[in-house]
């Protein structure tokens, strides 16, 4: 059985900039106040995976999880999740939308050691963005119907905003719940629609908490961090 989760451990924070240098630079300033590093498409597109081996070398005890939102024919994705199992990551993204037997290919590939996390309904899409795409189901039922397929598929968990968390848990209580779109209170929202703060998030559900600009953008990105962290505790 593993350990429980700390409240340190529930938080991911995306290391969204450009080049390894500053990649480096923040990870180096987080070390030992988060639990898990977010290493999305500009940095991974900008620099490869050499930056997943940098990271992996100077801070080992930072889980990696490599956010690729992989949407492809079952094979092609099955060849980057071997890729990526490859490169010792905690977790990859891969898109839900594609149905059970897609997402059960890439558990398949994926082994024990790396979880796949299904993406239901991006932040950045609401109600409209959804029915401009050709969705006839709102956000939320989106979001609940491809958490049972993850759940189906045996996925490691999923990712979706705070705001559908109550669904999903009922929908699959046994999966890692990961929500990005996190912003303390008073923070701005930026180019996120359906956002939520820390506690409202864990007292919801969430197992793990994404936060990217709170926190790199941060005077002190370790203070801002460990503020984040004690909230998580609070309403743990």
């Amino acid at each position: 059985m593993s350990a429980p989760l700390t409240a340190r451990d529930r938080l991911i924070v995306a290391l969204d900039v450009p080049s390894q240098v500053e990649a480096l630079a923040l990870a180096g300033r987080l070390a030992g106040h988060v639990g898990m590093l977010k290493i999305g498409l500009e940095l991974f597109v900008a620099e490869g995976p050499s930056v997943v081996r940098a990271i992996r070398e100077a801070h080992p005890e930072l889980g990696i999880f490599l956010d690729l939102k992989l949407h492809d024919i079952p094979n092609t994705m099955q060849g980057a999740i071997r890729s990526a199992r490859g490169l010792g990551v905690r977790f990859i993204t891969v898109h839900a939308g594609s149905g059970v037997e897609h997402l059960r290919a890439c558990v398949e590939e994926a082994g024990d050691a790396l979880g796949i996390l299904a993406v239901t309904v991006l932040t950045s899409q609401d109600a409209r963005a959804c029915e401009e795409a050709g969705h006839t189901r709102s956000p939320a039922e989106l979001v609940v119907r491809r958490a049972e397929c993850a759940r189906e598929a045996g996925c490691a968990g999923i990712v979706c905003s705070g705001q559908e968390l109550r669904g999903v848990v009922e929908a699959a209580p046994s999966l890692f719940r990961v929500v990005p779109g996190i912003r303390p209170a008073g923070a701005e929202v930026g180019d996120q629609k359906r956002v939520m703060t820390p506690a409202r998030a864990i007292g919801d559900g969430a197992t793990h908490l994404v936060v990217g600009r709170p926190i790199r953008s941060a005077a002190d990105p370790a203070a801002a961090a460990d503020a984040i962290v004690a909230e998580i505790a609070s309403a743990s």
